[in-house]
């Protein structure tokens, strides 16, 4: 009983600072925003912009003499997905450059109903223009007589876990796992070095890895708190599932957690001034903001700086959670990842321990 008793009094600071950390965060408005609020607001506005929508029509300008013109139109008439209008050559070139009209069709010259010369304008640096050309001419080859060699079929596949907010989702749970690490930690941490409390901590009978371990505990706690709240959202707002188990989920964002808090507590450790640790964490995370495929694919970088992207903290934890959440994939097959999580943690963990400055 004399042990646990001993064992108790030596943990007691850890679970008081551990509490007092909390209290910190909680009692910052601007926090709490950027952690719950933003994550969820940022959801909500690139959901709407990417939602599954129906395909909308490609316009088409048909400027040609009239005679032309009224044969282009009827032979698109019933085409699917294009709509035509009938302009002039200069109301059609104005609606083109303005983004109004995806193609326009010249012709002129009617000889036995069928238009004698056909020209397409369109914007080959757009897609919408190329896909108008291309299915204006099949529609006009296929209504004056074309046959078609080649049988095909469509089957058109929009399921759960393909979608891009089913993409984006996971990325906002790892930016805020990151953002929460640092900026919670690193704030926190030169805030009590200006105002001198660390010089008073370092005066008392505590351990330096005490004081370190109560923010990352703090951060696991909260973690909780932040992954349900964009996942939740996610799943009542856009019907985003989580296809693999929620145990395996809760194992690869406390990795996250743990990574980003050390992380924090590194780049925390010397600075003396809240503008120095701003512009380090900005350093720290600008490039993962851009490389590791929170808003978009990092395969679309080229392929000499695949490896280093892959080995950043961000990406694999973006990684493993959309292994979890969308492909359904159990805990072992985020191991590579897990590894990549564990070595970042424990040696900027490490190094802070080792650096950490009290004044």
């Amino acid at each position: 009983m004399m042990i646990d008793n001993a064992r108790f009094r030596r943990l007691r600071p850890l679970a008081e600072l551990t509490r007092v950390r909390m209290l910190e965060f909680i009692r910052e408005p601007e926090a709490v925003f950027w952690v719950f609020v933003f994550p969820v607001l940022l959801a909500v506005a690139l959901g709407i912009a990417f939602r599954a929508k129906p395909v909308s029509s490609l316009e088409v300008a048909v400027a040609a003499e009239p005679a032309a013109a009224s044969r282009i139109e009827a032979l698109l008439h019933g085409a699917p997905g294009l709509r035509v209008h009938l302009m002039g050559k200069a109301e059609a070139d104005h609606a083109l450059r303005s983004g109004r009209v995806d193609v326009v069709v010249e012709a002129s010259g009617v000889g036995e109903g069928m238009p004698q010369d056909v020209t397409y304008r369109y914007d080959p640096t757009r897609a919408e223009g190329r896909a108008a050309h291309l299915a204006v001419d099949a529609a006009l080859e296929k209504a004056l007589g074309r046959t078609d060699v080649l049988e095909a079929h469509e089957e058109r596949v929009s399921r759960h876990g393909s979608r891009y907010i089913d993409f984006l989702i996971p990325g906002l749970v790892g930016l805020n796992l990151m953002g929460s690490g640092l900026w919670g930690l690193g704030f926190a941490v030169v805030s009590a070095r200006t105002r001198k409390l660390l010089k008073r901590f370092a005066v008392t009978p505590m351990y330096r890895s005490h004081y370190l371990l109560s923010f990352m505990l703090s951060r696991l706690l909260f973690m909780v708190l932040e992954v349900a709240a964009i996942v939740g959202f996610g799943w009542a707002a856009f019907g985003v599932r989580v296809n693999g188990s929620f145990a395996a989920l809760a194992v690869v964002s406390v990795a996250g957690a743990m990574t980003f808090a050390g992380v924090g507590l590194l780049v925390a450790a010397r600075p003396k001034t809240i503008e120095g640790v701003s512009g380090w964490m900005n350093l720290v995370m600008l490039p993962m903001w851009l490389l590791s495929g929170s808003f978009f694919s990092y395969e679309r970088f080229p392929q000499i700086v695949q490896p280093v992207i892959r080995a950043l903290p961000l990406t694999a934890l973006n990684d493993a959670l959309r292994l979890i959440m969308n492909a359904g994939s159990p805990l072992a097959a985020t191991w590579s990842q897990l590894a990549v999580m564990a070595l970042w943690a424990l040696v900027s963990f490490a190094l802070a321990l080792r650096i950490f400055r009290w004044t």
